[in-house]
C-alpha cells in the first residue's frame, strides 16, 4: 500500500462531493444489474470507447462475487471477425430489453454522434434503464435514468471518475460487515495503485 499515493488522492477529493456523487451512481448501477437480473451494456462515442471502465468492472466482479457487474462492450467500429468479447456491435443496444442496463459514457464535447442517440432512444424505449456518466447538458443525459456529469474543470477527469465508480460498484456489492472506513480506506489504496499503473490491455 503506498500511503503517499492515497494521501494524495484524499487531498484531492477532500472537500468535494465526489465520493458521495460517485457512491450514489454507483449503487444506481448495482441496483439495476441486480434487480433487474440482466445484462449490463457498456459503450461510449466513437472517438472515446470506455476501455478502462470495461476492465475494472470485470476486476470489481471478479473482486466481489458479482458476476452481473462485468460488462458486454458495445463498439461502434465492431467487426464479425474481431473475438467475440469485442465484436458487438450498436446493433446490440437496439435489442436492448426491460432487465438490462446501458450505461454510456461519453467526454465533454460537441455530443454524441445521432446514431448512438438513436440506439440510446432505442434501449430506453425497449425498457432498458439507461446510465450516463459524462455530459451535464444535452439530448444525452436527458435520456438517463440516473447520470452523473463530470464537467470540464472539475477536480477530477473522466478517467478517475471511472475509476471511483467501479470501486464504488463493487463496494456496493459487498456485505454490510466489509464496509466501512477501514474498507474504504483499502478501496482509495487500490484506486490510487490503479491511477499510477500502464492502462490494462485491451481485453
Amino acid at each position: 500500500m503506498d500511503a503517499v499515493r492515497v494521501a494524495l488522492l484524499r487531498e484531492v477529493l477532500a472537500g468535494t462531493e465526489w465520493l458521495g456523487a460517485t457512491r450514489r451512481f454507483a449503487g444506481a448501477l448495482r441496483g439495476s444489474v441486480v434487480s433487474h437480473g440482466g445484462g449490463l451494456l457498456l459503450v461510449g462515442t466513437p472517438e472515446y470507447e470506455p476501455w478502462h471502465l470495461a476492465a475494472h468492472l470485470v476486476d470489481e466482479a471478479a473482486w466481489s462475487g458479482t458476476p452481473e457487474l462485468a460488462p458486454t462492450l458495445v463498439r461502434h467500429d465492431a467487426r464479425a471477425c474481431d473475438p467475440a468479447h469485442l465484436a458487438v456491435g450498436l446493433g446490440r443496444l437496439e435489442a436492448a430489453r426491460r432487465g438490462e442496463t446501458l450505461l454510456v459514457v461519453s467526454p465533454e464535447g460537441p455530443g454524441p454522434a445521432a446514431p448512438l442517440l438513436e440506439r440510446v432512444s432505442d434501449a430506453r424505449r425497449g425498457g432498458a434503464t439507461v446510465l450516463v456518466l459524462g455530459p451535464d447538458a444535452g439530448e444525452l443525459p436527458a435520456m438517463a435514468h440516473e447520470s452523473l456529469s463530470v464537467p470540464t474543470g472539475a477536480e477530477l477527469d473522466l478517467d478517475t471518475v471511472q475509476h471511483l465508480v467501479s470501486a464504488a460498484a463493487g463496494e456496493n456489492a459487498l456485505p454490510a460487515p466489509a464496509r466501512g472506513p477501514r474498507r474504504l480506506r483499502d478501496r482509495l489504496s487500490r484506486l490510487a495503485d490503479n491511477l499510477t499503473a500502464p492502462p490494462p490491455a485491451r481485453w
